[in-house]
């Protein structure tokens, strides 16, 4: 049970249905008559920000409507795999699904969702007035289609951080010592030489002073995407590799066919990333998203890039780590030119996740799950739910007193994703999306694994691609 369940629902909805909002209160009674005691079930990964809507949202919504929320919050594979399964089939058992930013494309092409934007104009008398897509920060454009319309409701928005242990960092002996050695100061890195040369100097610090304390976090599960997506989202693009490697017009891969997933710079890439084991915990090679949150927070890492919606519970809550207060919260080092690239729009520095909730076209409750879509959707239940999954998905949001007061807990994580967001950039818009994942894994698992050599591994990734690509229909 996620650490803010003590607020409740009950305190939630009392706040949502207050006389100052009458015509609020008035419309979801309205709007759900007919539908009450109705069950919609929905499914979604395990993570703070779906837990906050299980334990919290969905009860405040069934007082509200009277129409009951049944919440599956599952593993990462699981939901995808049960996701995808009832849609195919047609099957009808989820009124709404998880939608990540990266699979949204791959869903649009197989006609899987409904398009909520016509709905909504189909159905006035279920058009909330405090549901306003214009109030959403621009994250909500990657879940339109290319007449701009609604396909998915974002509930999570977050970016992919460099965490930092800033009381170690501040330590006036730690800082000698790292001068010492190295003749610069101590201070979060800029570029992946700093940053590996500060993950050699913490693992041989942890094991001269005693301590179970590494250099550096690594999401390199052997046999999990969790690894793939760390090299191709947050690892290339820091070298320059935007887009997985992938021409976006020809759909090359490889550097023979004008692809540059094994490309000089993608090579170095996976060869730094890969380096980094040296001085990761042993964990590390088992280690997808979660894993890599809980050891960060568990203390045995100097730094590592962390998924946002982890930032305020590693920073805030004593109950799950051992490092509140000690977090430094900083951007990824990155290779020189990449910032400049990023800044003008034609690169980008790391990855924007998020996600959001859809409705499948099998859902045998789509008007009841249309009010719970914009439910979540208000700005009125914003705050206290970016505050338990450190996600920001309207703008109004980043100036709330309480989400301020929490940036100064969290190294102004918030701020950092207000100012700096735009040099992040969700997954390219590749309905091949899954397909192409699996094709190149193997190859990146065995590199983790010293199978193959980093370049070896990208060379048989790039050509296993182009292979793909051509297989379906996407390269002569």
């Amino acid at each position: 049970m996620y650490h803010f369940k003590s607020l409740i629902a009950s305190t939630l909805t009392a706040a949502l249905l207050s006389s100052t909002t009458p015509a609020f209160a008035d419309f979801w009674s309205d709007a759900a008559k007919g539908l009450a005691g109705t069950t919609i079930r929905g499914i979604s990964e395990s993570t703070p920000p779906s837990n906050y809507a299980k334990d919290v949202l969905g009860p405040a919504f069934t007082k509200a409507t009277g129409i009951k929320v049944e919440f599956e919050a599952t593993s990462w594979d699981q939901m995808y795999d049960k996701a995808i399964k009832d849609m195919e089939a047609n099957t009808g058992i989820y009124d709404f699904v998880y939608i990540e930013q990266d699979i949204i494309y791959s869903y649009l092409a197989r006609n899987f969702l409904v398009d909520i934007t016509q709905a909504l104009n189909e159905n006035p008398n279920l058009k909330s007035p405090t549901f306003d897509p214009t109030k959403f920060t621009s994250f909500i454009d990657n879940f339109k289609n290319d007449k701009g319309n609604l396909f998915g409701v974002p509930m999570e928005a977050f970016i992919k951080v460099y965490l930092y242990r800033k009381d170690l960092f501040d330590d006036p002996k730690v800082k000698e010592a790292y001068k010492a050695k190295y003749g610069a100061d101590l201070a979060p890195a800029k570029d992946h030489k700093e940053y590996r040369q500060i993950a050699e100097f913490f693992t041989e610090w942890g094991k001269s002073s005693g301590q179970e304390i590494f250099g550096t976090t690594v999401q390199a599960a052997s046999g999990h995407p969790a690894a793939v997506y760390e090299v191709v989202e947050s690892i290339f693009p820091t070298y320059g590799v935007y887009n997985w490697g992938i021409d976006t017009k020809t759909y090359g891969a490889s550097v023979a066919n004008g692809g540059r997933m094994n490309s000089p710079e993608a090579k170095a890439a996976l060869t730094w990333w890969i380096g980094n084991l040296a001085y990761a915990p042993p964990e590390s090679t088992s280690s997808t998203w979660d894993e890599v949150a809980a050891t960060f927070a568990a203390g045995r890492a100097a730094q590592g890039l962390v998924y946002g919606e982890n930032a305020a519970w590693i920073a805030t809550d004593d109950k799950k780590s051992t490092v509140v207060g000690k977090v430094g919260v900083a951007l990824p080092p990155v290779q020189p030119g990449v910032m400049d690239q990023a800044a003008s729009g034609a690169g980008y520095i790391g990855y924007y996740d998020g996600g959001a909730f859809g409705i499948p076209h099998s859902s045998k409750n789509k008007k009841a799950a249309l009010l719970w879509l914009q439910y979540i959707g208000q700005d009125s239940v914003q705050t206290d739910w970016a505050l338990a999954g450190s996600r920001i998905t309207h703008k109004a949001t980043y100036d709330d007193p309480k989400v301020q007061a929490q940036d100064k807990k969290v190294d102004g994580y918030y701020t950092l994703m207000r100012e700096k967001g735009p040099l992040f950039r969700g997954a390219p818009p590749f309905p091949f999306h899954n397909q192409v994942r699996e094709a190149i894994a193997p190859f990146i698992y065995q590199a983790i694994t010293g199978e193959l050599k980093p370049d070896e591994a990208l060379d048989k990734a790039a050509a296993a691609a182009d292979a793909e690509l051509k297989n379906l229909g996407y390269r002569k």
